[in-house]
């Protein structure tokens, strides 16, 4: 094969998961004959989008965590515009893979993986990291069913003993409602809610936190409002009720759940993997000074667009999700909207969303229009002070805020209602598949 099919000693084979800023390949070692899976990281995308600080603090996160039941990081190797990752190679999938949304786990099989996903975050937080995006597409499966936490991406250390973490991140459904406030949050107690959110989805087969409005799935995770399906025990129930427990500051820790006499049912510590006292990130050094070489390589640089959706809600004030869960007065009106859809086709449900309800539109800059009733309808209507600004999070993945400081109400509301039936209109539709296209296993190991 060509030079092109290998890296160091490693000879790659077959593409197991690819993203927006990198790809993953499955690999043998020619020395030892061990599959790894390598991640390939572009450096231009990661530069263009100032990516390399998140890249580089996911890669020392994995080298300070040792683990049997966390992904295991063998080394970094760097080149003018890739840098290669080789981990540990994970070969049964998904976690998310095994959870039916018709039938459940038995509660044996949720035991366990609860166990040993436990086990895992108990040791990242003994090390000071916080993970900070568990769900069952980070928790992989090894061919003996063993439970691998992944992707540290949006990992954070620990600060100073009472210092709390500010940055709000993480994936809706799992996220824990003190992230919603932009107060600051501990990270570990924020961990310990996406864990209880994993449990509750294990032993029912489908989400506590659901629902395709994001603003009501954000006021039901604020206010902890879920329903324990029949089948659930009182020991579930109990430890449940613990974990998603909206006040961080009484919610169960990591030494009571271990502890919980649910828990403790055939449970088995897994076994420590020998720390080496000092961690070596020579390779890391190294693969990161290449960056620094090559960023007269791009023209210029700007500033990222495809960011976390909660990292917004955190660096913009406008955005701040506390308040969707207070009462509101005579203040000004303001809902948020999710758009799976590139910001331009946004753009133009927004003005389909308009039309509808016979406004026109005044674009005010590339993100952010104004909307007023029509002439035809202008002495009919009161006036109305309307505006919609579209943040992209990501390529096909935009957030609207719709608000309304003056004006009928119901017109409003019409407009909103037209705006979100637009936004989600296409989603159930399958995409199209040419014959040769082979499925793409989306992020296995990649960060978000």
């Amino acid at each position: 094969m060509g030079f092109s099919n290998r890296i160091g000693k490693y000879q790659l084979s077959r593409t197991i998961g690819e993203g927006t800023f990198a790809k993953v390949k499955l690999a043998i070692n020619t020395v030892s004959g061990q599959y790894v899976a390598i991640k390939i990281i572009d450096k231009q995308m990661v530069m263009k989008n100032n990516l390399i600080r998140q890249v580089s603090r996911e890669i020392r996160t994995m080298k300070l965590l040792r683990h049997p039941n966390i992904v295991q990081i063998y080394e970094v190797i760097g080149t003018k515009t890739k840098v290669y990752i080789v981990m540990e190679y994970v070969s049964g999938g998904q976690l998310s893979d095994k959870l039916s949304y018709l039938t459940k786990l038995s509660e044996g099989d949720a035991r366990k993986y609860f166990q040993q996903l436990i086990d895992a975050v108990d040791h990242c937080h003994w090390r000071g990291v916080y993970h900070r995006d568990l769900k069952p597409e980070n928790l992989l499966l090894d061919s003996k069913g063993n439970l691998k936490v992944s992707d540290f991406g949006l990992s954070a250390l620990k600060k100073q003993t009472g210092c709390l973490l500010s940055t709000a991140c993480g994936s809706p459904s799992y996220v824990a409602p003190e992230l919603l406030t932009d107060k600051g949050y501990d990270g570990a107690a924020a961990d310990v809610w996406s864990c209880g959110v994993i449990l509750f989805e294990l032993l029912a087969g489908f989400l506590p936190f659901d629902d395709s409005n994001l603003t009501n799935l954000y006021k039901k995770i604020y206010r902890a409002e879920y329903a324990f399906p029949e089948w659930f025990t009182d020991g579930q129930k109990q430890l449940i009720s613990r974990l998603l427990d909206p006040n961080p500051k009484t919610r169960i820790t990591m030494a009571e759940i271990i502890e919980h006499q649910w828990f403790q049912a055939e449970y088995e510590a897994a076994e420590e993997i020998e720390h080496e006292e000092n961690i070596n990130v020579d390779d890391v050094h190294e693969a990161f000074n290449l960056f620094k070489e090559t960023e007269t390589e791009v023209s210029s640089p700007c500033s990222s667009t495809f960011i976390n959706a909660f990292q917004l809600i955190a660096m913009s004030h406008d955005l701040d999700l506390s308040r969707l869960f207070e009462e509101k007065g005579n203040e000004k009106q303001k809902i948020t909207l999710g758009s799976r859809h590139t910001i331009d086709e946004t753009i133009e449900k927004i003005k389909a969303a308009a039309k509808d309800v016979s406004l026109s539109v005044e674009r005010m800059n590339n993100s952010k229009m104004k909307m007023h009733p029509s002439k035809m309808t202008r002495c009919s209507r009161s006036c109305l002070d309307l505006s919609a600004q579209v943040i992209e999070v990501a390529p096909k993945h935009c957030v609207v805020e719709v608000s309304k400081s003056t004006g009928e109400l119901g017109l409003y509301k019409e407009f909103c209602k037209s705006l979100s039936s637009l936004l989600t209109e296409e989603l159930d539709m399958p995409s199209e598949v040419t014959e040769d296209q082979e499925p793409v296993n989306e992020n296995k190991y990649l960060t978000s």
